[in-house]
């Protein structure tokens, strides 16, 4: 952890912090998901670079030490994209592997259908891809306490968060997304309710992991962390073949909730999934939750080194 650096990198206007660690000509770019920063890929990028990668994990915009957008409540996917271009750009890196979770699986599957020529391969925890025209229609099959129903709502999670500090938030976040439920909030209950403040973080989560996370969050707020991902999930790109064409592995935990989602895991285990990422391999860890890149750090570096080997 010593030996990452940190650096803030102009891109499109706002600086992004971006860490890293390692050198060489093969490149892994880490994407985060919420309520994530770069912080959530140390275990990963130590284990690349002393594997012989170039490793690089920025924050991205209004998240952790990055700056925010001029206007976060207009903040889209399209930014991260543009972003992410704009950063391997300003570094010289030509090609690159992108490694994702969660929400960051939204913008390296996009990279890599808009820019083919500079993706090797892509990882992704959490969250398949899918065409727009194969929606997972998920509000329709869940509660009005859905917490993407509620937080893709404006003022509802600014109301909710705003009576904790940022640390509490995170807590609250991490322990709710580490379980197997989907986290659904009763009538006349908020989603931030749903834990109790004496409920414990997980094993492999420490005080020191979340006062890192929390200082963070103290910092950037969570006002284009709610913009993106939750209230631009319907953005239009202008893309029109969504055939991933590049080698991509996805990680399922079979412990996230994610799995739980209305038709989701339907469509990944009938090989459904396929249709739209011809290259794809598929595992998935039987303890795995949402967060299994922190929970289990040394399987899941095992997995991505044997993925990016196949592809150099």
């Amino acid at each position: 952890m010593d030996q990452i650096q940190h650096k803030f990198i102009e891109v499109q206007g706002p600086e992004l912090h971006v860490a890293g660690i390692g050198s060489g000509p093969d490149v892994v770019v880490f994407m985060h998901g919420f309520p994530e920063i770069w912080y959530s890929w140390r275990h990963q990028m130590v284990a690349m670079a002393g594997a012989g990668f170039r490793t690089l994990a920025p924050d991205f915009r209004g998240y952790g030490l990055s700056d925010p957008p001029l206007e976060p409540e207009k903040a889209s996917f399209g930014d991260l994209i543009k972003d992410l271009g704009a950063l391997l750009d300003a570094l010289g890196i030509d090609k690159v592997f992108l490694v994702a979770k969660d929400f960051g699986a939204f913008p390296a599957y996009l990279f890599s259908l808009l820019h083919q020529e500079r993706v090797r391969g892509v990882v992704t925890f959490n969250l398949p891809h899918r065409s727009p025209s194969h929606p997972i229609q998920y509000h329709e099959h869940l509660p009005e306490g859905f917490y993407i129903s509620r937080w893709k709502e404006p003022g509802c999670a600014e109301a909710d968060f705003g009576r904790l500090d940022a640390k509490t938030v995170v807590r609250n976040i991490y322990i709710l997304f580490s379980r197997s439920e989907i986290p659904i909030a009763a009538e006349n209950q908020e989603i931030m309710d749903i834990v109790h403040p004496s409920t414990p973080l997980p094993s492999w989560f420490t005080e020191g992991d979340l006062e890192e996370y929390g200082s963070l969050y103290q910092k950037s707020g969570f006002r284009t962390a709610l913009q993106v991902p939750y209230r631009a999930l319907k953005e239009d790109l202008g893309i029109t073949d969504f055939i991933v064409k590049v080698p991509v592995l996805l990680v399922m935990g079979e412990k996230d909730y994610v799995l739980k989602f209305p038709g989701m895991e339907e469509y990944i285990r009938s090989g459904k999934v396929r249709e739209f990422v011809p290259q794809l391999e598929i595992v998935f860890s039987p303890d795995g939750t949402h967060f299994i890149q922190e929970q289990s750090p040394d399987k899941v570096n095992q997995l991505i080194l044997g993925f990016l080997k196949k592809y150099i």
